[in-house]
């Protein structure tokens, strides 16, 4: 996370505590503080449309705390009340009941009006790997290195299968949202990530597994600065995942889509 966007979100609230703030105003507050969290609080952007869905779990659990008494709904209307029925307010009343229809037309009017444009940057949708990452304090040659469990394939079949059938559930715990069930870069949340995710049908057989390995355990923060500027939600699965999850996952993918990866190219003398 941004430490600076948190730390100043804390001072808010700090702040309203000292100046003892009534509830609507924290209600408000935190309101607008976790929507400033989730949009501008970490370093992989959310996804547009999860922020929507998160907001709506917050408007509904504010409304709930707020109307769960009624001293708190008391506490709550009286301001609004007096907002809208004392003549000293009727001004900036009226100012904000013209203003809301007025910035919500206007929000409308300039995404609609977006210029389609190039983008004003080179980026490489691929780019070349390290040689070697550390994952868990574990090193992984990513030039000579293989898939542990790949081998299994013929050596112990009923073993890979079960490797295989865990990656399934990686999968679909942790990736289906964005890659999709078929794996064709149409999850729910697609519209929201700016690269879309890969189609792993079009571009897993050029790659390499321990490529993929990297990609997937360092994420979009991991990129080098060929592949920036990188505005999707791609996190750093290390982070959440074992070693074993990623490669089994990577097994799933070319079993899932019937492909073969890519084999390291022989070394020439």
């Amino acid at each position: 996370m941004k430490i600076l966007v948190v730390l100043a979100v804390a001072a808010v609230f700090v702040a309203l505590r000292l100046l003892r703030a009534n509830l609507l105003t924290w209600a408000a507050a935190l309101w607008i503080g976790i929507l400033v969290l989730l949009r501008f609080g970490f370093i992989a952007p959310i996804p547009s449309s999860v922020i929507t869905i998160y907001m709506g779990i917050v408007s509904i659990a504010v409304l709930a705390y707020v109307s769960s008494s009624q001293e708190r709904r008391q506490e709550v209307s009286r301001p609004l009340v007096l907002f809208m029925t004392e003549k000293r307010y009727m001004p900036l009343l009226a100012a904000t009941v013209v203003a809301l229809p007025v910035l919500a037309a206007g929000n409308v009017y300039v995404q609609m009006n977006a210029p389609i444009q190039p983008p004003f940057f080179s980026r490489t949708v691929h780019p070349a790997s390290p040689s070697e990452v550390t994952v868990h304090d574990t090193k992984i040659d990513l030039d000579k290195g293989e898939n542990p469990f790949r081998h299994l394939e013929t050596s112990d079949p009923a073993e890979f299968r079960k490797h295989v059938e865990h990656g399934r559930e990686v999968y679909y715990r942790n990736c289906v949202f964005c890659h999709g069930d078929n794996m064709s870069a149409n999850g729910m949340f697609v519209h929201g990530l700016d690269p879309i995710p890969t189609n792993f049908h079009d571009t897993i057989p050029l790659l390499r597994e321990t490529f993929l390995f990297w990609r997937i355990s360092k994420g979009g923060p991991g990129l080098p600065d060929e592949g920036a500027p990188w505005d999707t939600a791609m996190p750093s699965w290390e982070k959440f995942l074992k070693e074993e999850d990623m490669w089994d996952a990577i097994l799933f993918l070319y079993d899932f889509t019937g492909l073969k990866p890519r084999t390291r190219e022989a070394e020439t003398k």
